[in-house]
């Protein structure tokens, strides 16, 4: 049989491509899709989906770019910090190429170039050099577990940073306030933990409300205004002994993000009956500024009548 080189050219095209298109390992592709995802989120400022691509702990160094030592920070510290300034841009753009990666086991690293250009105000910054990822794999994904910007050049002025921090203070971004909204939940709880009830005071906003629908025959089923509210837990110290309700906390975030659903369970030593109190709750919670507004509290009325003796 003779083969012509068109013909021997076609044939390499038709069976060569489909080895080309898988020479990379899976690994391989996923960790350049993290490093480009990275840029990407950041950008459009989806901070939740930002947050997922990261270990439990990370080493940031950005020495070359603000001085300093390196940290070793939280995911939710690093998009706290990320989610502070970056949404007060008018646009960020992070052009990231050339990525490199080398994989050894259940450890990476990854590098890349990136081209970064901020605008506000019609102020203008833009910063290039390369950064350096070291990532992990415990079973679950590959997650970023070290990360390294170099500085090679920059254009324009840094005092786009003024701006862009006073326009995400002003207008904070749903990521900033779901943990705000999360936070006032763990403050309310750990201050009946401590019973603290400075602290619980300082957590409700004039006109919030409680609901407790399923309350027993006797206990209010509704209670209206932070002063009433204060006064419906002052004996709160005085009745309750060892009390824990944030060691099985659970969070379950919604579309708005001053809303939040979570579940939790209380296990508290009740001092006039010296009855344990062992119960799960649902608390549906609106958050504003920092101040619960609304918390809808469910609960089975049984284990609270019998631990604080109400039919007795």
């Amino acid at each position: 049989m003779r083969y012509t080189i068109q013909g021997i050219l076609i044939m390499t095209l038709l069976f060569a491509s489909p080895t080309i298109a898988y020479a990379e390992s899976t690994d391989v592709a996923a960790i350049k899709t993290i490093v480009e995802s990275v840029a990407v989120l950041a950008d459009s400022g989806n901070f939740e989906a930002l947050e997922e691509l990261y270990a439990d702990e990370i080493q940031v160094d950005y020495t070359s770019l603000a001085g300093g030592e390196p940290e070793l920070k939280s995911p939710k510290a690093l998009m706290m910090e990320w989610a502070g300034v970056l949404p007060g841009f008018e646009r960020t753009r992070h052009e990231i190429s050339n990525i490199e990666v080398s994989v050894s086991g259940s450890q990476a690293v990854a590098t890349a170039d990136v081209i970064a250009d901020h605008y506000v105000a019609e102020l203008f910054w833009q910063v290039t050099g390369d950064y350096r990822y070291e990532l992990v794999n415990a079973g679950e994904g590959w997650r970023i577990a070290a990360a390294t910007f170099n500085l090679r050049n920059e254009q324009g002025t840094r005092e786009v940073f003024g701006p862009a921090a006073e326009n995400a203070a002003a207008n904070p971004p749903s990521y900033i306030r779901r943990q705000q909204t999360a936070e006032a939940v763990r403050v309310l709880l750990t201050s009946l933990e401590e019973k603290d009830m400075e602290k619980f005071a300082s957590i409700w906003a004039e006109d919030a409300v409680q609901d407790m629908p399923y309350s027993p025959e006797g206990h209010p089923k509704r209670v209206v205004g932070k002063d009433e509210l204060v006064k419906l837990y002052s004996g709160w110290p005085q009745n309750s002994g060892k009390a824990d309700f944030t060691s099985q906390l659970i969070f379950y975030p919604m579309q708005d993000p001053e809303t939040i659903f979570v579940e939790f369970k209380g296990d508290v030593e009740i001092i006039p009956t010296g009855r344990q109190y062992k119960q799960t709750y649902g608390g549906l919670f609106h958050v504003v500024d920092g101040k619960i507004k609304l918390f809808r509290e469910y609960y089975d009325p049984a284990p609270f009548a019998w631990a604080f003796g109400l039919s007795e």
